[in-house]
């Protein structure tokens, strides 16, 4: 049977920034109590007291995610701008067409070019001079979505970067924390792109560069 700490935990492993305030120890837990009543009778369908829910509160060890030290250790910050973004429904004829744009685009050094593919669909992003090309490659295919001025914001991650806990984590809750949304995402095991729309990217780097500096 499921308790008050059961469920009020599992609502706080589910709001990341929540747990992160907790672990800071700067929430009220009276005032938290409170807000976290409704959501706690609605699971245990019944009353609750929200003493019952402080005590769960101050049971509740937050985990820390890694070590935010590790951003300090991000490297250069390239940013592109100029580029939109192709999705397309796969078929048996994306793979041939993929292959007449990359034969087209290969030596054009100063485009940007990337693919990238799941089961059911296909994006593709490019520098904005080549949406003709893309339109003739793919004219067959089926165009789910074009999003136009988009940039592309690439940052060198640290060698030890795929056993850092939570190293993803930081980067995005800080983009949300100052209201800035990710169009995209795409990873390596040495970069992270960030794909931006145009009026947030200025804010976006000048946040980056600043955790790199604290």
């Amino acid at each position: 049977m499921k308790t008050i700490t059961d469920c009020v935990h599992s609502i706080l492993r589910h709001q990341p920034f929540l747990e992160d305030a907790l672990a800071r120890d700067i929430i009220n837990f009276s005032s938290l109590a409170l807000d976290l009543l409704p959501q706690v009778e609605k699971v245990m369908r019944k009353s609750v007291k929200p003493g019952s829910i402080v005590m769960a509160l101050r049971r509740y060890h937050p985990k820390h995610l890694g070590n935010v030290n590790t951003l300090k250790n991000l490297g250069d910050i390239v940013v592109r701008s100029g580029i939109t973004e192709y999705t397309y429904l796969n078929s048996i004829s994306m793979l041939t067409n993929q292959s007449k744009l990359l034969d087209i685009v290969k030596d054009k050094t100063k485009t940007y070019f990337t693919y990238s593919s799941n089961f059911q669909e296909s994006n593709i992003l490019v520098s904005s001079s080549l949406k003709d090309t893309v339109k003739e490659c793919f004219a067959a295919e089926h165009c789910l979505s074009v999003a136009d001025e988009l940039s592309a914001m690439s940052i060198s991650l640290p060698e030890d970067n795929s056993k850092t806990v939570g190293l993803y984590f930081y980067i995005f809750r800080l983009l949300a924390y100052e209201g800035i949304p990710v169009f995209e995402v795409i990873s390596t095991s040495n970069y992270f792109t960030l794909f931006l729309e145009k009026e947030y990217v200025n804010k976006a780097f000048v946040l980056l560069n600043e955790i790199k500096e604290q």
